[in-house]
Order: C-alpha cells, then sequence, then structure tokens
C-alpha cells in the first residue's frame, strides 16, 4: 500500500475499543429482540447480518443489521407485521420501509438500525424473498474472505463513498457492501481491483467460479455466488459505472486523498451563478414540485421517470434538450437544458412516400379541413408534406399544459395535480438550488475540487 492508503486506512478502520463497543450493542439490542421473540411465541431465530456481523465496517458509518428468520409456515404478511412491531418496541425514531414485505428502521442509541423480516432458507433456490438471500451471504463472505482482505475490503469501500459510487439504493444506484467484498474476493487486494476495473467495458461479466451462467443486459455483471441466477451489480447505474472507471483510471495515474475524503463543496454566490450560466449561451426550463413523504427507495425511481417523461415530451414537440437533471431538497426540482431561440411559429409535418396513393388521399383528407393549416398538403422530393401551426413555441408553454397530462410516478402525479410551478432560468438562479448550480456548473470531479 502507497502512504495515502495506509493513511486512509487508519482513518476507516474501527480501533479495539470500537468494535468492544459496537458488539455491546449489537448484544443489547439482540437480548431485546429476543425478549420481544418470547413475548409473541414465535418460532424464530435472530441473525446479525451486513458489514458489522463480516467486520467490514467503516469506523463512523455503519448501519446495524438484524434480521429476524422466520420457518416458511407464516405468510408474508405475518412476518412483515411482527418484524414492524418488534421494531417499533425496540428502537426510536423509527421509518417503515418495504421490500417485497414490510421492514423497520431506526435508532438505538444513535446507532442507525434495521429490522428485517425473511425465511430461514438452506440455499437460494429455497427462497420465497430477495432479502432470504441475505443471512447466505453474510455466512459465504465470513467463510471465503481472509482476515488480511479486509482492510483492502474499507478501502475499497472508502473510496467509491468518496467518489460517490457506494450503495444500492435507489438514490445511488451504486456497489452494494456485498459487491465490495466478493469484488475485493476477486481480485485479492483493492490495488489489483482498481487497474483491472479501469479496463472494464459497458457489459463487463465478472464471476467467481466458472461455469454457465444468465445473461444480464446492466453495464456490469457479477453473478452472485450464493445465487447463480443473480446479478449482483444490477443496481449500478450506467452513469455510476462510467464514473467509477473514470475514477479507477484517474486514481491509477495519480493517487490522491482527496479520491477517499474529497472536500467540502462550498455553494457559489448567485451572481457567480448567474455569471456562468449567462457564458453557456443555452436556456434552462423547470419544475418545482413538493416533495411526497415518501421513502427514497420509492422516491428516486419515480423522479427519474418524471424526468424522462419530461424530456420525451419536449423532444415530441421538437425543442432540443442538451440536458435533464433534477435536484431533491424540500421540493423537487427538474431542470432542462435547451436552446434560447424559441421554435418557429409553423412547422412541416411529413406524410407518405408518392407511390402510396391510398395512403397519400387519406393524408389530404386528414389535413383538408384541420384549422392548423398554414400550407395544404404538397408534394416534395418523393413525399407529401403539409404545414401545420405549432401548438407551443416555448418551452414553458408546454410545460405548463401538458405536465399534468404526462405519467411521472405514482406519488409524484397526485402532487403534480394540486400543485406545480415552472420555472425559467432566471426562476431557477435561486439559493434553494446554489448546491445544485455550483456541483454542475463547477464541472469537476470530487477528487479535482
Amino acid at each position: 500500500m502507497n502512504k495515502i492508503e495506509k493513511q486512509v486506512l487508519e482513518n476507516i478502520t474501527p480501533s479495539f475499543e470500537y468494535k468492544k463497543n459496537i458488539k455491546k450493542i449489537t448484544q443489547e439490542i439482540n437480548k431485546k429482540l429476543e425478549i420481544e421473540i418470547k413475548k409473541r411465541r414465535l418460532l424464530v431465530t435472530i441473525e446479525l447480518v451486513g458489514s458489522i456481523a463480516k467486520d467490514t465496517y467503516l469506523k463512523n458509518d455503519l448501519d446495524i443489521d438484524f434480521f429476524i428468520k422466520f420457518p416458511t409456515k407464516y405468510s408474508k404478511e405475518e412476518i412483515g407485521k411482527n418484524a414492524l412491531s418488534i421494531g417499533k418496541t425496540i428502537l426510536i425514531n423509527t421509518q417503515e420501509s418495504y421490500a417485497e414485505h414490510p421492514y423497520i428502521r431506526g435508532y438505538f442509541k444513535k446507532f442507525k438500525v434495521e429490522v428485517v423480516p425473511c425465511y430461514e432458507i438452506e440455499n437460494a433456490s429455497q427462497k420465497l424473498s430477495a432479502v432470504d438471500r441475505t443471512p447466505l451471504h453474510t455466512k459465504y463472505v465470513k467463510k471465503y474472505l481472509p482476515d488480511s482482505q479486509k482492510p483492502q475490503v474499507r478501502l475499497f469501500k472508502q473510496f467509491i463513498k468518496g467518489i460517490g459510487c457506494y450503495g444500492a439504493e435507489a438514490e445511488i444506484e451504486g456497489f452494494s457492501g456485498y459487491l465490495s467484498e466478493i469484488l475485493v474476493l476477486k481480485y485479492g487486494s483493492f490495488k489489483k481491483l482498481i487497474e483491472y476495473a479501469q479496463k472494464w467495458k459497458s457489459g463487463e461479466k465478472l464471476t467467481l467460479t466458472k461455469g454457465d451462467y444468465p445473461s444480464f443486459e446492466t453495464p456490469l455483471t457479477f453473478i452472485d455466488p450464493v445465487d447463480t441466477n443473480r446479478n449482483v451489480a444490477s443496481a449500478v447505474s450506467k452513469e455510476k459505472f462510467d464514473l467509477f472507471i473514470k475514477a479507477c483510471r484517474e486514481y491509477v495515474k495519480k493517487p490522491r486523498i482527496t479520491f477517499f475524503f474529497p472536500k467540502k463543496v462550498k455553494p457559489w454566490p448567485l451572481n457567480k451563478i448567474k455569471k456562468e450560466i449567462k457564458k453557456q449561451k443555452c436556456q434552462y426550463a423547470g419544475l418545482s414540485i413538493k416533495k411526497p413523504n415518501i421513502i427514497s427507495e420509492n422516491l428516486y425511481p419515480q423522479v427519474r421517470k418524471a424526468v424522462k417523461s419530461i424530456q420525451e415530451i419536449c423532444r415530441r414537440y421538437d425543442f432540443t434538450v442538451f440536458d435533464a437533471k433534477f435536484y431533491i431538497n424540500n421540493e423537487i426540482y427538474i431542470i432542462i437544458k435547451t436552446k434560447i431561440e424559441p421554435l418557429s411559429k409553423t412547422m412541416k409535418h411529413a406524410g407518405p412516400p408518392t407511390r402510396l396513393k391510398e395512403n397519400i388521399d387519406d393524408f389530404i383528407k386528414k389535413w383538408k379541413n384541420d384549422q392548423r393549416v398554414t400550407k395544404e398538403p404538397y408534394e416534395k422530393n418523393g413525399r407529401y408534406y403539409v404545414e401545420i401551426k405549432r401548438n407551443f413555441t416555448d418551452i414553458k408553454d408546454l410545460l405548463t399544459v401538458q405536465i399534468k397530462s404526462l405519467s411521472l410516478g405514482k406519488h409524484i402525479d397526485p402532487v403534480v395535480k394540486h400543485k406545480y410551478v415552472v420555472l425559467k432560468t432566471q426562476d431557477l438562479i435561486n439559493n434553494n438550488l446554489r448546491m445544485f448550480w455550483t456541483k454542475y456548473l463547477d464541472n469537476k470531479m470530487s477528487w479535482e475540487r
């Protein structure tokens, strides 16, 4: 390891005293779980899973995950109901979440804790829900990951955390803890993993053992050694895959502490943002939507769907979309980068080729009495055309009128039907969006700042 990596490890590796305290906390939680299970006369077992159980967690950045393993005779409704009830009894500031069946998040003495129900299985072929595999993942890593590689896992986790790629949740769309562990298991060390990963191409397929495995249409595939029908890297988006490879290449060229611990971004003043936008010779349009009160796992996929729907309708009405982003704080902001010029008042609409006589007759008949027509159907270069008035020449008008007709997401649609605000460039330059604009316009990678 180089000096930087040794320094990083000193910062992120839990001390003996820290581990001792975590062990004490997990034992307390385990005892409380046992008491609640006994009260309910449940025939279940408790298991600590995840990075704490595998000793691959980062100091001051850990979740304590307890799984309550139920026999298959219990229904999904029963296991969810019991887990929620138990979790609410022993945790504070709880929040219900969902992964095929409910589970609960909360806090115990300032530590983040999840209590998750699953079915007790011996192998993945017996699974009744996706989370049933998690104890098998913990068992696999504990069995095959040697102690010598645990610091390498910690280094890798801090690296992907620093570049913004750590976490398989919908908000991040990056690398899970389990994926991080089996990647180190495959390549043996942080250094070798980074060196190999810099050469990955989209569609990269990895396994720990040779065999005939299913294919997945994802940027990265890593066949789960516990369940060979599953891709451990399915959550990794194209954006995060590309970012990761770029970071690996840059790190191999020039290692820096900022890959692991990037500098905190200081938001630019509004006048600087205004000047930078003016230099771009483009305009922005956007929407401000009240954020629905739902968990991140449900919110982010819907916001991405909304961005895609808005892009599509803008392009359908001939607006040029250079880029589309979103930013979430107390509001959901969807921001479209487009040309400054308004569209022409009329547009040429293509009809059928001249050889298709029947289609031409239908085309002429369709447009004959349409009030939008400014130039009747005519033939040019072997095809018929008609010129018509545009419905929208300004993107703000398009969004104002059409937004309610779009499918933006199960929880976003009702909010939009009640209230939304369409914003022009000048409206988007506000204090709520200073951090968004700083990162977007600065155009530097996290490790370069």
